[in-house]
């Protein structure tokens, strides 16, 4: 069972955030702010086609901030669109970067800002603390609730040869300000806001059996669990309803500080390889494998998967040791099947040969060092196979 020291030496670290209904239309003003003369405005098409953008594009009209937009950014940002936004970053001589998106435009933008400052490509800051210059200013306004890279240090970018995904983790990757604004989420479809919303209960749920977990990140992570198990549902069944959008929002912003600070486990290893390979949407990737993570790790915090139960309306005292496991992994999977999610990795394209790749591709992901317990290759395509 894993042990943990309370009075271990633990650092926070967290970006500047606005929250609440209207912060979308202080992007121009908190460019100005930071003295931003000329801002890069990283998005995608389909945050355009819902007017979002235009709203921070007038924000920053109205503050007399020139801007170039940058919309061609892919569910999975690629290497070559962060390194093509990277040369138009350049070209515009911009002094910032304002990313209004998911968690897609967001990192795009992280990874262009710290190609500029470091003069590097993209793919040689993979893995944690490689990044030696932070980025330039960047202003964040979230559009989706459960990414939280609006408030991580965490940049996920997929490299097309490689046919992988890389996490670089650092915290000169956290942005400068965050608008965290609920009203952008009345325009997400169903399928967008399940799976955000799951990912933003996994991250909780990792970040709070992440041995690298402190008491500061376990009451973010734990408040998290109480609003996505609560809110998400809500906002399944009442997509416009402004303050459930808030309540996700909200569960989605406190995920973030958590695994920001304590990172994240195997389900997230496993995602980032299985999106990496085969170009699947991260969120249903760890929608699905949460589970079947949870029932290998369980016995090695059993106390704090037990509290995740409790949290989730459960009563595991009242069940014997052996039931405990079993009850809260069907109530997590209950769960994302109440939501629509009733898929397998089978139902996703994922076929029994490619499992010992993707094993191999998610042992090495940094995620994995902070997985409570140790896994070997045999377990991670274990886990895998249960969940085709």
């Amino acid at each position: 069972m894993l042990v943990r020291d309370e009075l271990e030496l633990k650092k926070f670290f967290v970006p500047e955030f606005i929250f609440g209904r209207g912060a979308l239309e202080l992007a121009g003003r908190y460019a100005r702010n930071v003295g931003l003369r000329k801002v890069l405005l990283v998005t995608d098409a389909g945050v355009t086609k819902a007017g979002w953008a235009d709203c921070v594009c007038s924000s920053l009209d109205e503050a007399g901030i020139p801007y170039e937009v940058f919309d061609c950014v892919s569910p999975n940002p690629r290497v070559g669109e962060v390194m093509t936004g990277a040369e138009v970053y350049r070209a515009a001589e911009c002094q910032g970067i304002v990313a209004v998106g998911g968690g897609s435009p967001i990192d795009c933008a992280k990874g262009i800002g710290i190609v500029n400052s470091n003069r590097r490509h993209i793919l040689t800051f993979e893995g944690v603390d490689q990044v030696q210059l932070p980025g330039p200013p960047l202003i964040c306004i979230p559009t989706t609730a459960g990414s939280s890279a609006d408030v991580s240090q965490f940049a996920i970018i997929t490299d097309e040869e490689g046919r992988r995904k890389i996490a670089i983790i650092s915290k000169t990757l956290v942005p400068d300000i965050s608008l965290l604004d609920p009203l952008p989420l009345t325009t997400m479809d169903t399928t967008l806001t399940v799976d955000t919303g799951m990912d933003a209960l996994a991250h909780a749920i990792e970040a709070y059996v992440s041995n690298a977990s402190s008491s500061v990140t376990d009451l973010h992570a734990m408040q998290a669990i109480r609003l996505q198990v609560s809110a998400l549902p809500n906002a399944f069944s009442a997509p416009e309803d402004l303050q459930t959008r808030y309540r996700t929002m909200l569960g989605s912003l406190y995920a973030g500080l958590a695994f920001s600070n304590a990172s994240l486990g195997a389900a997230h290893a496993m995602s980032h390889s299985l999106g990496g390979l085969l170009d699947l949407p991260h969120g249903r990737c760890n929608a699905i494998l949460l589970e079947h993570v949870v029932g290998y790790n369980y016995a090695a915090v059993p106390d704090r998967f037990d509290e995740i139960a409790r949290t989730m309306g459960l009563q595991p005292d009242r069940l014997p040791g052996t039931e405990r496991q079993k009850a809260l992994t069907r109530a997590i999977g209950d769960f994302r099947r109440s939501l629509g999610i009733d898929a397998t990795l089978s139902d996703l394209g994922v076929r029994p040969g490619d499992l010992p790749d993707l094993a191999k591709r998610a042992l090495i992901d940094p995620c994995m060092a902070t997985n409570p317990r140790r896994l070997e290759l045999k377990e991670i395509e274990e886990i895998y196979a249960s969940a085709l």
